[in-house]
């Protein structure tokens, strides 16, 4: 029985602690919050839980095993290192950290001890998330020549981050799962529309060592809400659509053949393919059980995640470097980040 203790009983934390009492294979025993109305909440709907005003009280309880993170990203390091060094396995919430250095202490203090680090990148487990992996992986879309995706709505301003350290992490999440490189270098661009606030509006592009691009839109000034994720292959293209009730992923048949003119060798002639679209059958399970459910495999088998320290660190290196490259005016920054292939 893995012993668990959620940090933060705000936004986040109560589906984390609903999802960890539901699990198998786990007790949900402790949670900790700052505010007293919270733990009150939290001690009514969990009669059973201990409760902590302050996070050292519960990373310090000899009878957890497991600390989960879901306190403002600025937190993350201090909190996760002193969980994982009081020999606690650790799941923190997305972005990992605040930057490169602090992901890898984590992930070198995690290796040190043995312990599990995973990053709630829920996005990943979602059914339509792994539909697309499984299409690209497949080569049924052939190859991949770019991602693009829009996440936009009339959103809560943070005082913390910027909007792509808030949105985007979403989609460079996605992107790391289902593509089969990472980027090489990054462009992005944003700006403010509140004195002193952090830019609320931001557009992000990767370039990688072959052709494919990918292009991340984010706003918090939207009219309206906007979920959607373009895949385009030379076979086959795809568009995610989060905010879809049911067919969230959907299939086109759809593209360009490109054959030499005869008649003249630097003369390209376009070629314009539109057949059918399929909506693929996706399960209904909640993408945050599956992800504990997940967490908890790992656990007991001291295995590496999905969305391990490798992950959380893949994308705070692209947040890093394209806040720097923000601040460039959209000069863009190479990304001295490992490559590897997907199995």
């Amino acid at each position: 029985m893995i012993n668990v203790g959620v940090v933060g009983y705000g936004y986040w934390g109560p589906n984390l602690v609903r999802n960890f009492a539901e699990a198998n294979g786990v007790r949900m025993a402790a949670v900790c919050d700052a505010r007293a109305e919270r733990r009150a909440l939290a001690e009514k709907r969990y009669p059973a839980i201990q409760t902590y005003q302050t996070w050292q009280e519960i990373v310090t309880d000899p009878s957890l095993d497991l600390i989960a993170v879901s306190t403002p990203v600025s937190t993350h390091y201090e909190i996760g290192l002193a969980a994982l060094r009081a020999g606690k396995h650790l799941l923190v919430e997305k972005p990992m950290a605040m930057n490169v250095e602090e992901c890898e202490g984590l992930m070198d203090e995690a290796a040190k001890r043995n312990l599990v680090l995973m990053v709630d990148h829920t996005f990943v487990y979602t059914p339509a998330v792994r539909k697309m992996r499984e299409l690209v992986l497949g080569g049924s879309l052939g190859e991949i020549y770019y991602y693009d995706s829009v996440r936009v709505n009339l959103g809560l301003f943070q005082h913390d981050i910027n909007v792509i350290w808030d949105l985007a992490v979403h989609d460079l999440a996605i992107m790391d799962f289902v593509l089969p490189e990472r980027p090489i270098a990054v462009s992005a661009t944003g700006v403010s529309h509140v004195r002193g606030g952090h830019e609320n509006i931001g557009y992000l592009t990767m370039f990688f060592n072959t052709s494919r691009i990918a292009h991340i839109h984010v706003n918090w000034l939207a009219p309206v809400k906007v979920r959607s994720t373009l895949l385009g292959g030379s076979k086959k293209m795809v568009v995610y659509n989060d905010l879809e009730p049911s067919e969230k992923i959907k299939v086109y048949d759809r593209g360009i053949t490109v054959n030499p003119n005869p008649d003249n060798l630097y003369q390209m002639l376009v070629g314009y393919r539109s057949g059918d679209m399929w909506a693929p059958n996706l399960e209904t399970s909640e993408a945050l059980g599956v992800e504990i459910r997940h967490l908890v495999e790992c656990v007991e088998n001291r295995k590496q995640p999905i969305t391990g320290g490798d992950a959380g660190l893949e994308v705070v290196r692209i947040l890093e470097y394209g806040t720097r490259s923000m601040r460039q005016r959209g000069e863009p920054v190479a990304l001295a980040a490992q490559q590897r292939e997907v199995a």
